[in-house]
């Protein structure tokens, strides 16, 4: 018969036992999700680039487009302190205007600073109307510790990705995402875009540490149960 002394433990290791396979679970669910989520952008990557309407943009996130108008040189930003290879330098960001208003904002390349931040390479553009293939993405805002104060000549230096500020600035309303250059098309800079890696082995992970660690609570469990 268990004494009455092991009696609340043992009600604490069970609630324990039970929360830690929960956890074990819920992170096994997280995965499914995930995966689910990373078949549907590896779809996207793979599907040829179709010839896209600025109205269908915003819903085209992962995919390669075709994109009809012309790069705008004189409203260019540098997007600083990027390291690409162990570089430090930027990547040019060039409007290309979709029509009289809108336009997206192009990545057009990294180029490394080689210690001469007082100098931009040439990143002049002709303006003649022309097809593009990017691929799409959301931008991300970086985590900034201090306002930043921008110089509102062009080529405008940047630090963060704002497009609301930056079409306050451009005068273009900018589609909000970020078009990556395609690597085999001239007018660029170095690109080597990184594919996307997913979280599933790291929810994978996750749940075998917590079934783990409710394995090694039964094991302790019962071997005091027996002493017991």
């Amino acid at each position: 018969m268990i004494k009455r002394s092991f009696m609340l433990p043992g009600v604490l290791i069970t609630l324990t036992f039970a929360g830690l396979v929960s956890l074990g679970l819920w992170q096994l669910d997280r995965a499914d999700e995930k995966r689910a989520i990373e078949d549907a952008i590896v779809l996207a990557q793979s599907s040829p680039a179709k010839l896209l309407k600025l109205e269908n943009i915003n819903s085209k996130e992962h995919y390669k487009v075709l994109l009809n108008g012309y790069f705008d040189s004189d409203k260019q930003f540098i997007y600083d302190n990027q390291i690409v290879n162990s570089n430090a330098g930027y990547y040019v960001l060039t409007p290309f205007v979709l029509n009289k208003d809108s336009a997206i904002l192009v990545n057009r390349g990294f180029v490394p600073w080689y210690g001469k931040r007082d100098e931009l390479i040439d990143i002049v553009i002709d303006s003649q109307p022309r097809t593009i293939e990017v691929g799409l993405i959301k931008p991300q805002k970086r985590i900034q510790l201090t306002t930043q104060d921008i110089n509102t000549s062009f080529p405008i230096l940047i630090q963060s990705l704002d497009l609301d500020q930056f079409s306050l600035l451009s005068g273009y309303q900018f589609v909000p995402m970020l078009a990556q250059l395609d690597v085999n098309a001239s007018n660029g800079f170095f690109r080597q875009w990184k594919p996307f890696y997913g979280s599933i082995d790291k929810h994978l992970g996750y749940a075998l540490q917590w079934f783990l660690m409710a394995f090694v609570l039964l094991f302790i469990s019962l071997r005091l149960l027996r002493k017991e």
